[in-house]
């Protein structure tokens, strides 16, 4: 059983505005033929910029995703996006189920597995993230609680063609607090028993990434931990040197 090929995804959040183009370009200047050889990279922009980034992206090798999307294809959902406005302007990916939208929208494991549900209903890639609370991990519950939004949040019909999982520990995000290497060989070990257990071959092959502080000073110790098939990288994602540098722990 050969390794999934890795994915370094960018999560820009409410960050950049057009003169961001500019570092995204430069991504894509530095992402030769090894490199790409090596690792899958993509970028998920603010809505505003998504179709200029996608239109930008050809023939770089980056593919594009949104950050989220609505579970309906169309309707009167004011300020929403469906994922085939997405696909639409040139996303091939969509995040759901990030911990800012569950926190600050209440998105439950079930709205979650509807979103997912309609990124492949317009044919896009589902990046479900999972993660739990400092106060889940002090209290011994990281991995009950992980268990349960994989059961919750991944939709029946998930194939390692269109489904991501991508850990995040909540506590570690923007805050500069990583776990340790065990910590999240741990983590992630108990999602891909729960993906190979449900799955098959298919949940072997799914691509798990880890999300938390990704810096390129830890990315080279995080990305060689058993079962990390890549990284979700927040504000290290926004620059092109600091988000070549996550990728080249692969070059």
């Amino acid at each position: 059983m050969t390794a999934p090929k890795p994915l370094v995804a960018g999560n820009w959040k409410m960050n950049g505005l057009k003169e961001a183009l500019s570092e995204f370009q430069a991504m894509g200047k530095g992402y030769g033929a090894e490199l790409q050889s090596a690792v899958d990279l993509m970028i998920c922009p603010p809505a505003t910029l998504l179709y200029t980034m996608s239109v930008s992206a050809v023939g770089s090798g980056i593919t594009t995703g949104g950050q989220d999307c609505h579970q309906n294809a169309s309707g009167a959902h004011t300020g929403d996006l469906s994922a085939e406005m997405l696909s639409d302007a040139g996303a091939s990916a969509v995040i759901v189920g990030h911990s800012e939208r569950r926190a600050d929208h209440g998105e439950s494991d079930g709205t979650v597995k509807a979103k997912a549900e309609a990124g492949w209903r317009a044919g896009l890639i589902a990046i479900v993230c999972v993660g739990e609370t400092e106060a889940e991990r002090d209290q011994g519950a990281t991995l009950d609680r992980i268990g349960s939004q994989v059961a919750g949040s991944v939709p029946d019909g998930a194939r390692a063609d269109n489904t991501v999982v991508a850990y995040e520990p909540v506590w570690a995000i923007g805050t500069g607090r990583t776990p340790s290497a065990v910590d999240v060989a741990e983590v992630h070990a108990h999602i891909r028993k729960e993906l190979t257990d449900r799955f098959g071959e298919e949940g072997a092959q799914m691509r798990i990434l880890y999300g938390g502080s990704v810096k390129p000073g830890n990315a080279k110790e995080l990305m060689a931990v058993e079962n990390v098939d890549g990284a979700l990288v927040g504000g290290a994602s926004l620059k092109a040197a600091d988000f070549l540098g996550i990728a080249a722990a692969y070059g």
